[in-house]
């Protein structure tokens, strides 16, 4: 029977797997062997190999075989399983834009409006009254926004006179978002009750997203993690029900 030994200890295949179990360590197993699937059935050029080999040493800050035998020594590897990770993390890369590659263009057109970036002044109270007398004041120019924010508002962006961004629609609160939307900007919204506060906001500048080949490359990535993190928490339950039984 195969058998790990560590710190002078010997552990058989079914103490490690209550050992996983109990440090939580299963579904990151179970994610590693999900993965081992993805790409088991591609395969790489010469080319290719050598290409995902000197990206690995690259990225490892591995530049001369003394630096290689160092980082083997601290890792517990031999030189043929790095050069399989190595391969393996390019043949996830194919295997990513084989399944999403062609789904690009139609999710950044879904998801566009929330990818869009935004810069804002926000000036946040839970008085009613002060927001309006606040408001009043930037409308006949008495005082600009920025002091304003400085002096009354109570959240963090007091620190900047009010100014956040640039920031994506999709990370900041949905009625927010809809008022920077339907906002010109320079235009200071009148007080508007958001969650426990009462907020004054005026779009400075709007960015839009465009489907470069970094967000290409992102969209394709967050459509992977979703996808493999669904796979695992699946597994995980017909795991659960199996061990019940």
């Amino acid at each position: 029977m195969q058998a790990l030994e560590i710190n002078g200890g010997t552990f058989p295949a079914d103490t490690l797997v209550t050992k996983m179990v109990g440090y939580g360590m299963l579904p990151q197993l179970i994610r590693e062997m999900t993965l081992d699937r993805c790409v088991a059935d591609i395969s790489l050029s010469p080319e290719e190999q050598q290409s995902a080999y000197q990206q690995a040493f690259q990225q490892l800050g591995i530049d001369s075989d003394e630096k290689l035998a160092a980082w083997l020594g601290q890792q517990g590897m031999t030189i043929a399983q790095l050069q399989a990770r190595a391969e393996r993390s390019l043949k996830l890369v194919m295997f990513k834009q084989s399944q999403w590659g062609a789904k690009v263009n139609t999710n950044f057109l879904e998801r566009k409006q929330s990818l869009d970036r935004v810069i804002y002044s926000l000036i946040c109270t839970k008085d009613f009254c002060v927001a309006q007398e606040l408001y009043f004041r930037i409308k006949e120019g008495e005082q600009t926004f920025e002091e304003l924010a400085r002096e009354y508002s109570q959240g963090p962006e007091a620190q900047t006179g009010g100014l956040i961004g640039p920031v994506e629609m999709g990370s900041i609160h949905p009625n927010l978002s809809k008022m920077l939307v339907a906002s010109d900007v320079g235009q200071v919204q009148t007080p508007t009750v958001i969650g426990d506060w009462i907020v004054l906001v005026r779009l400075e500048k709007l960015l839009a997203a465009s489907l470069d080949d970094a967000m290409r490359q992102r969209l394709i990535d967050e459509s992977f993690s979703k996808w493999l993190e669904d796979s695992v928490s699946q597994q995980m339950k017909t795991l659960a029900i199996a061990v019940v039984k």
